[in-house]
């Protein structure tokens, strides 16, 4: 039988997690192989690309959007379970687990939806999109994807694994010198509404001062507002202020008009910073896009 599709295989992998237990993905490949008669050579389809079991990517992707429906969730790193509002939609008996399913959830409706100017139809791509404008719409869902994973990921790890990440990310991006300089740096101070130091080059003609917040809800104006204080207190004239959730218009408008020089970073800025600097994510297929080389075919 051909390998089933990602859309096929999310009601199954519901059922499969519908024990209560914490399950790794490779037990969900191994289930799920199992109960669709897979051969060893089925299994052993490779993409494309040749870097990864097309069955093992359908199911990834099959968790990921379950999972962006709310149906599973993952407390720890490449594990997963149900959630009460999965065992909810399994008690309906439904027939099949789709996308148009998912739909009903605003979360995943939120997942799927892009910026107004991005969002067309499948067939309006085909239609009016160049095969290089498909491939970049493509790479830009992938990439919304990850950003996503990569947050989740961040919220859910601990206080110091948060000031190391972000340690990692101020050096691969250029500033604090060392790694060791700037370790002793970020998350040392505690002072006066400043997490930590950093120099804004490995000369240090210049410190930066930085908070790092690993926040749930929205960053408003009176935080950054107190985070500028404690900068004056300091007679600093930059800062930096790092949180994996969001900052309000107000907080916004509010650094944009102050002599001090304060960078907002927010969580999905940190997972794109993180995907540009390679922390925490590894390349799976490289596709190099080539053309005609006019010069070679020129004879004079």
């Amino acid at each position: 039988m051909p390998i089933p599709d990602y859309q096929t295989l999310m009601l199954p992998l519901l059922k499969f997690a519908s024990d209560e237990k914490e399950h790794s993905l490779r037990e969900a490949i191994d289930s799920l192989a199992n109960q669709f008669d897979l051969t060893d050579e089925e299994r052993k389809e490779l993409l494309p690309s040749g870097q990864q079991e097309i069955f093992d990517n359908r199911i990834g992707w099959a968790r990921t959007y379950v999972k962006k429906a709310g149906l599973l969730e993952s407390k720890r790193r490449g594990y997963f379970q149900i959630t009460p509002k999965g065992l909810k939609v399994l008690s309906g008996n439904p027939e099949r687990i789709d996308i148009n399913f998912l739909n009903q959830y605003p979360e995943f409706q939120e997942f799927r939806t892009l910026k107004k100017d991005r969002i067309k139809k499948t067939k309006e791509i085909v239609e009016e999109e160049t095969p290089e404008e498909i491939l970049e719409t493509a790479y830009i869902g992938l990439r919304n994807n990850l950003v996503n994973e990569l947050l989740q990921q961040v919220k859910d790890s601990a206080p110091s694994f948060f000031e190391k990440l972000v340690v990692e990310l101020l050096v691969k991006m250029g500033y604090g010198g060392s790694r060791k300089d700037a370790g002793q740096a970020v998350g040392k101070t505690k002072d006066e509404g400043i997490d930590g130091i950093i120099k804004e080059d490995r000369l240090g003609l210049d410190i930066i001062y930085i908070q790092a917040k690993r926040w749930g809800s929205v960053v408003g104006r009176p935080e950054i507002q107190k985070f500028a204080g404690a900068l004056q207190g300091k007679r600093a004239r930059k800062g930096i202020f790092i949180t994996t959730s969001t900052f309000t218009k107000d907080a916004l408008d509010y650094v944009a008009n102050i002599d001090n020089k304060i960078i907002l970073i927010d969580g999905n800025q940190i997972a794109q910073f993180m995907i540009d600097c390679n922390i925490g994510v590894s390349s799976v297929a490289t596709y190099e896009i080539k053309k005609i080389d006019s010069d070679y075919f020129n004879e004079e």
